[in-house]
């Protein structure tokens, strides 16, 4: 480890791009960063990767991570929740304009939003549209053409649920909350991204990246880390398809926000303003961004812009502190800051170590569910998000901290 005073420090390998680490004060298990070498090793790193203090082990490549390509692009890295982000605003409400029973908010929020997924095979998919909201039917005709235009080339991804997952949450660390800041204003968060579609272009692409390895007989640390050259056809129908992605998951959270709103007016007596404050990021996302002079390609994976003055999102978990920030802009972190707390075990381990009633007193005076099935989404399966906050003060300052009340999962 490199010990000269920065606010990161970093693993240099003998072979491949050097790892900057934001995780002072944060643990990081070795399959994280024999993980991340694995990635640095990556010919078409741009000068290194960016670690941001939430990291834990992911799919190719951690999730935490921000990396900037030069001639590639890894569609592992990526992912197939592409575009999922974060999105909060700001209510006129108070703490003391809420019903005393925050069982009918929650209740409400359900009911406006589909939420979780039905397992059967056949049957109707609880967490997708019966019948289509106005809302969803407008955006759907404005995103059609160019989901459309996609199919024309890669027809397997023609059956993708699209429309009826306009305006819907999800399922795992997906959820919508209801929160107050350090004033006791009311604020609604969100966490969802491209859903269904999004699920389908990630995982087409990253087979045809996997083909592609194959093709050439190019050997990878990681079947996972596999790329799709620049100047290839799949590179720009890749970047084309994720950049659509990415607007529909942009506009997914605008709908959910739009009908949680809706549903909170129905249950607070008090005419009130919504959209004072708003802010809607990504955190599983690509971009071209200048960076050190150069034009790159930044893929963050669990990470968030964080450019000067850029406003971000860092939940925390069911029972945990979340927090509003001003980006400062750092550029050796190539302007990034953390997506949440980061998960400190798997979900199966969650499961193996908690008990309801372990979930129950981790989530005293939050409304939500308290069941067996949301025990991998437990506080305690997180890393201590205010340790997070602190390995990160470079990179972000916080504007608002926000406490839930009530917390809808799927």
């Amino acid at each position: 480890m490199n010990t000269k005073k920065t606010s990161y420090e970093v693993i240099a390998p003998e072979h491949g791009a050097p790892v900057k680490m934001w995780t002072r004060g944060v643990p990081v298990d070795e399959g994280s960063k024999r993980q991340l070498l694995n990635t640095a090793s990556m010919p078409f790193v741009y000068k290194w990767l960016a670690v941001m203090p939430d990291v834990h082990y992911g799919k190719g490549s951690t999730i935490g991570s921000v990396i900037p390509t030069k001639g590639a692009i890894i569609p592992a890295a990526v992912g197939v929740d592409i575009g999922c982000g974060m999105m909060a605003v700001r209510t006129s409400l108070t703490a003391n304009d809420l019903p005393g029973s925050l069982g009918h908010v929650r209740a409400a929020l359900e009911k406006a939003v589909p939420h979780g997924r039905t397992a059967t095979r056949g049957g109707r998919d609880k967490g997708a549209w019966e019948n289509l909201p106005t809302a969803a039917e407008e955006a759907w005709a404005a995103l059609k053409p160019g989901f459309e235009a996609i199919v024309a080339k890669h027809p397997k991804i023609a059956k993708a649920n699209t429309a009826v997952h306009l305006g819907t949450l999800g399922t795992g660390n997906h959820f919508l909350e209801v929160c107050l800041d350090q004033e006791d204003r009311v604020w609604l968060m969100l966490h969802s991204g491209s859903r269904g579609v999004g699920n389908a272009i990630g995982t087409y692409f990253i087979s045809l990246a996997k083909e592609e390895m194959r093709r050439y007989f190019i050997n990878l640390p990681d079947a996972d880390l596999a790329y799709l050259p620049e100047g290839t056809e799949h590179f720009e129908d890749y970047l084309h398809a994720v950049d659509w992605a990415q607007t529909f998951a942009m506009t997914n959270r605008q709908i959910m926000m739009g009908h949680a709103v809706d549903a909170l007016r129905r249950i607070v007596q008090k005419p009130f303003e919504a959209h004072l404050e708003a802010v809607n990021c990504h955190h599983n996302y690509v971009a071209r961004e200048e960076h050190f002079g150069e034009e790159v390609l930044v893929t963050r994976k669990g990470a968030v812009r964080a450019a000067e003055g850029t406003m971000g999102i860092i939940p925390g978990s069911m029972g945990a502190k979340s927090f509003i920030v001003r980006g400062k802009g750092h550029a050796e972190s190539f302007c990034s800051c953390s997506h949440g707390a980061g998960r400190a075990m798997s979900r199966t381990e969650a499961k193996r170590q908690f008990t309801v009633a372990d979930h129950v007193a981790a989530t005293a005076g939050v409304e939500c569910r308290k069941d067996a099935e949301v025990i991998d989404e437990t506080p305690r399966a997180y890393k201590d998000i205010d340790a997070v906050m602190a390995a990160q003060a470079s990179l972000v300052e916080i504007v608002h901290t926000l406490r839930q009340v009530v917390c809808v999962k799927g």
